[in-house]
This record gives C-alpha cells, sequence and structure tokens, in this order.
C-alpha cells in the first residue's frame, strides 16, 4: 500500500514537504548529506489522512515524502526523502521537481497531484505568485509538471486542496489575499474562481500595517474555509460553493486573537468542537470554542509556546493536532523547540508539557505522519530536519530518531 503525505517546514522551512507510503526497499544512511535548500517544508494532508490515526489502518513500511524549499541560495525547489516507518530513518532520494520557491506543499487526496506554493512576486509580469501542480509517479514518487496558476496575488505561502479534490485553496501574505482555484480533470489548476481581499490594519505599526494573510484550511465537509491573517489579528470564516468555486463572508465573518499576536496557522481537533491558532508574534498558541456545523470561533484561552521566564527572542511557526485528539504541537523559532500541550478533552484549555529541542535552529515547520509515530521537524537556518518518535501516551517525543542534511 502506497499512502502520500505532505510535510511542510511545514516541514517547511520556508519550503514544504509532502509524503507517500510506498513499499520499496532498503532506507538509506542516516544523515544523509544533500543541496542545502534555505529552508525545507514538511506538509501532512489535513484531511482524511489525519482521522487514519491507528497504524493497524495504515500498514506501511515505506513513506515518501516530499521538501519544498527557498531556491534563492542553490536549492533546485522540491526533494524527495524516504521515511522508514519502522525505524524512523530519513533518506534522501535527491531533487524532483525544479520550480522557484515551491515553499508551502498540498497533496490531492487521491495522492496522485502535488500541489506547490510559489511564494514569488513576478508571475508573467504581473505582481502575483503561483500555484503549480505536480503528477506524482505512484511508483517512485517522481513528479512530472501539468501547469500552474496565478494566485491574484503576491508572496502566496500556503496552499491547501479541499476534501474531494475539487479546489485549491491559496493565502497571499504580501497581498493580503486568498484565492480559490478549481482543480481540472488532469490535476491541474485552473484560473481563479473565487478571491478574498482583507483589509485593515492592527496594532503592531511595523508587522501590521495592512493585511497579511498566512494560511487557509478547508474543513472536512468542505463547507467553510478558515484563514489566518496576521496583520489583522483574525481568523476569517468564508463559505465555499463547490459549484462556483467562491469565497463568500461567513456570518460573523471573522474570530480574533488578542491584539498584536499575529495568527499564523490553525489546527483542528477531530471531536469538530475546539481549534488552535499559533500566534507567530506573541509566541503564544489560542483555543477556540468552534462550532463546525456554523462556522464560528469563539476565544477559550491564550497561552505561551514558551517556559515562564524565557528570554531568549522568539516566533513561532507551525502547528499541529495529534490523530488521536489528545495532543497540540507547535514549533518555536528561536527557542528551538517544539512545544507539546496536553488538551483537555472537556474544555479545549490546553496544558505546556514540555518543549523538546528540534536539534536545530529555526524549525519554522514540522509534521506528523498520517499514523501519529512520527514528528518530522525541519529546521531553516541549519538546514536540517529531525525525526523524533511520537510516545502517543504523554505526547511527549522522544529521542532523535534520524538526522537528514539538506
Amino acid at each position: 500500500m502506497r499512502q502520500t503525505l505532505a510535510l511542510l517546514c511545514r516541514m517547511g522551512l520556508t519550503t514544504t514537504l509532502a509524503a507517500c507510503a510506498a513499499g520499496s526497499s532498503g532506507a538509506g544512511p542516516e544523515g544523509t548529506a544533500a543541496p542545502r535548500p534555505k529552508t525545507v517544508a514538511f506538509f501532512a494532508a489535513h484531511t482524511k489522512a489525519q482521522s487514519l490515526h491507528a497504524s493497524k489502518r495504515l500498514k506501511m513500511e515505506k513513506m515518501l515524502v516530499y521538501i519544498g524549499t527557498y531556491t534563492t541560495k542553490g536549492s533546485k525547489g522540491i526533494y524527495l526523502c524516504e521515511l522508514n516507518m519502522k525505524t524512523g530513518a530519513l533518506a534522501l532520494k535527491g531533487p524532483v521537481a525544479t520550480t522557484p520557491n515551491p515553499t508551502f506543499l498540498a497533496l490531492a487526496p487521491n495522492h496522485k497531484t502535488l500541489y506547490a506554493a510559489n511564494e514569488i512576486d513576478n508571475y508573467h509580469g504581473a505582481k502575483a505568485g503561483a500555484i503549480s501542480a505536480w503528477a506524482i509517479q505512484p511508483k517512485t514518487g517522481a513528479l512530472t509538471f501539468i501547469n500552474d496558476s496565478s494566485t491574484k496575488g503576491d508572496g502566496p505561502c500556503h496552499v491547501s486542496v479541499d476534501n474531494k479534490g475539487k479546489y485549491v485553496y491559496a493565502a497571499n501574505y504580501g497581498a493580503g489575499s486568498l484565492s480559490a482555484m478549481p482543480v481540472e480533470k488532469n490535476g491541474g489548476v485552473g484560473a481563479a474562481s473565487g478571491f478574498a481581499q482583507h483589509e485593515g490594519t492592527s496594532v503592531d505599526p511595523k508587522r501590521q500595517e495592512g493585511p497579511h494573510a498566512h494560511s487557509i484550511y478547508v474543513d472536512a465537509a468542505d463547507r467553510f474555509a478558515y484563514a489566518c491573517d496576521l496583520g489583522l489579528d483574525k481568523v476569517f470564516v468564508y463559505k465555499l460553493d463547490a459549484p462556483a468555486g467562491s469565497l463568500t463572508p461567513n456570518d460573523p465573518p471573522f474570530a480574533t486573537v488578542p491584539p498584536g499576536s499575529g495568527p499564523r496557522h490553525i489546527a483542528f481537533h477531530p471531536n469538530g468542537k475546539f481549534a488552535y491558532v499559533i500566534n507567530e508574534m506573541k509566541s503564544t498558541l489560542t483555543s477556540m470554542h468552534w462550532d463546525s456545523k456554523a462556522g464560528t470561533m469563539q476565544e477559550i484561552e491564550t497561552v505561551s509556546t514558551v517556559p515562564a521566564g524565557n528570554t531568549v527572542e522568539n516566533s513561532t511557526a507551525e502547528v499541529f493536532m495529534h490523530p488521536n485528539g489528545k495532543f497540540v504541537y507547535g514549533s518555536n523559532r528561536g527557542h528551538n523547540s517544539i512545544a507539546i500541550f496536553a488538551v483537555n478533552q472537556a474544555t479545549g484549555k490546553v496544558k505546556l508539557v514540555h518543549n523538546q529541542p528540534t536539534g536545530g535552529k529555526v524549525p519554522r515547520s514540522f509534521n506528523l505522519d498520517p499514523t501519529g509515530t512520527f514528528l518530522l521537524a525541519a529546521n531553516q537556518d541549519t538546514d536540517d530536519v529531525f525525526v523524533f518518535r511520537v510516545n502517543t501516551e504523554t505526547g511527549e517525543i522522544l529521542a532523535k530518531a534520524n538526522e537528514i542534511l539538506t
């Protein structure tokens, strides 16, 4: 059985990573050297893959992992690795796609297509970035370019796919906007069918002088899209119209986090009652009451992602919920750790259990494999990826299982 997973550093240092389960033999040596992209990103599918928590349902020996990168310092684009699901060994296979700044990756639900957010500001002369589509060769993981399409805004830093594989969504950080693009029969992306431009400011004049859409996620029912805007301290909610491919503001149109927080990414509890927003600027995690049927959110509490007394300059990046719904993980850049939170299943509140060093500097991205067995942490400034084994009872991530230099 072949399973595909995208990890973003997320594994996405500014890069993204996607992974597929493979049945091939023999993992490469630990610490395999490779070209050193500025950032590495791991991307894990936020759809049914995360509900496949029990490893009994995903009996695989190998998983293919795609890593997205910044290409300004010698990186080619998207790289392929293989994760041994028994040992945690991560072997680099090499570059599989040459494309500019594929800093975030997302997998189609059928695992036949990989989508990359090309974080650029000039697309055929227009001030915009692009989403590129890549066909996945099922046996080898090789990628073949299908096409690309404008995101209608510059600096796209996040891409996601709905659960039916009908639409691809992009968040444009530079422009502070969102776009929805239909998926064509061959897996390619069409011209944008939906668009939303955010407006306004928040309290920090340097970082929040305008909107900065940082991510967009679709719920499991394909009814709503949730978009974190760092510049406005808001999580916007949009109703989805599948036939039209439009983005229509919900009522109410957004939820808020404390002023100056800078919401970046969001993770959803599988019970449909809670959501967790990681805030880049204040190094905090905001727990939300989430009504998945109405598409509404309201703050429960906001807690720090770093230990009390921390004096190291820090910002957060990624957040993921463990498939079992018991733990939330967030990455700290500066403190260089993964914050591990235990979730109160009745109230949605969280308690910081531990901060695990990531083995490198500036963990821009990390991800969990679909079974919740391993956590892959990608460190942007040291150009490396570490694999940790997850204790599913305590949530803690254990001693490094493997390191790969990229």
